[in-house]
């Protein structure tokens, strides 16, 4: 999800970019990393940095991250992978929005670099063993190829109740949008609807 603050909205068509970038993109098929049973095509282009006014495009046309790599979705028959974007002066909480912020009022954040700390590790490895049981990756391999990156300004928000570590959001930012790369929280703490949370927390960051 991406959060634009008085950015240019996108084009019409959602991934378009200009002719300059558009050079550095490939289209990789593989098989459907949710399980679809389909083709999944990533157009995407590995990047050794950008600066904020590019990422912003890409962004707002539906670009995402991943370590130094930006990407689409271009699969066929599929059009489920949805980005988000949303802008804070525009945003309205409903009735269930707000019930999250309440009952998450003992929630504390506090901003720091990625890391790779045994505290971070174990509540990933908890979080991707509890999502995708049949998933062979590690939370190691999660943040070195993942979330750590050059392209752009990364940070974590990291979330506990008391001293506990209840959730980590990985988080591109510059001063015009915020960039919500991916999050994972205690799977025993999803009573507080902790993705709504977050969320909410990023709209007003």
């Amino acid at each position: 999800m991406t959060i634009h603050e008085q950015a240019e909205r996108p084009e019409s068509g959602g991934s378009a970019i200009d002719t300059e970038l558009e050079r550095y993109f490939v289209d990789i098929s593989v098989a459907c990393p949710y399980g679809l049973g389909q083709r999944a095509v990533y157009h995407q282009a590995l990047f050794p940095a950008i600066d904020d006014g590019t990422m912003g495009r890409l962004l707002a046309n539906g670009y995402r991250r991943n370590g130094n790599c930006v990407y689409a979705m271009r699969c066929p028959t599929c059009h489920g992978c949805v980005p988000i974007r949303l802008r804070p002066e525009e945003f309205r909480p409903d009735r269930n929005q707000r019930r999250v912020r309440k009952k998450n009022s003992d929630v504390r954040a506090g901003v720091a670099p990625p890391a790779m700390t045994r505290e971070n590790l174990a509540l990933l490895d908890r979080f991707l063993r509890t999502r995708f049981p049949e998933s062979r990756s590690t939370a190691e391999e999660y943040y070195s190829g993942f979330f750590i990156t050059s392209i752009s300004r990364c940070f974590e928000i990291r979330y506990r109740v008391k001293d506990r570590l209840i959730g980590v959001a990985i988080v591109d930012g510059s001063s015009r949008w915020l960039n919500a790369v991916y999050f994972y929280f205690d799977p025993d703490e999803g009573w507080r609807s902790p993705g709504t949370m977050n969320i909410l927390y990023l709209i007003n960051f």
